[in-house]
């Protein structure tokens, strides 16, 4: 049953994200930068952790899950080290994403054989 929930929440998520570019004037950027926002809004509300135990990775793998383990860091991260913790929380909770991420993108930099674009395209 947890499949089909990952399967819808991330699924509907894709299809917010869907709708937004095909139905606004919104660049992909604005977009990914709402999605983020949002899951930073909502998990201080307190209404992205719910949908976290409902759905698991179907929550936390799209952009609004990175909102969420941002806000989520700098919670635990004030509650542990006051102020302080608000600077760095949400980059020690996300440090492990944002490491696998620039090392893949460097890896795919070394291994692609990128073609030279025509002026046509």
């Amino acid at each position: 049953m947890q499949y089909l929930w990952a399967f819808l929440v991330g699924g509907g998520i894709c299809l917010i994200g869907q709708l937004l570019l095909d139905w606004t004037k919104l660049s992909p950027a604005k977009i990914l930068v709402g999605f983020v926002s949002a899951g930073v809004i909502l998990s201080a509300l307190g209404l992205y952790e719910p949908l976290v135990e409902l759905a698991g990775a179907g929550a936390t793998v799209p952009l609004t899950g990175f909102g969420h383990l941002l806000a989520t860091g700098v919670r635990d991260a004030v509650k542990a080290k006051d102020w302080l913790g608000a600077a760095t929380g949400g980059l020690t909770s996300a440090a492990g994403g944002i490491t696998a991420a620039v090392f893949f993108g460097y890896l795919s930099a070394l291994l692609a054989r990128p073609k030279s674009r025509s002026k046509a395209d």
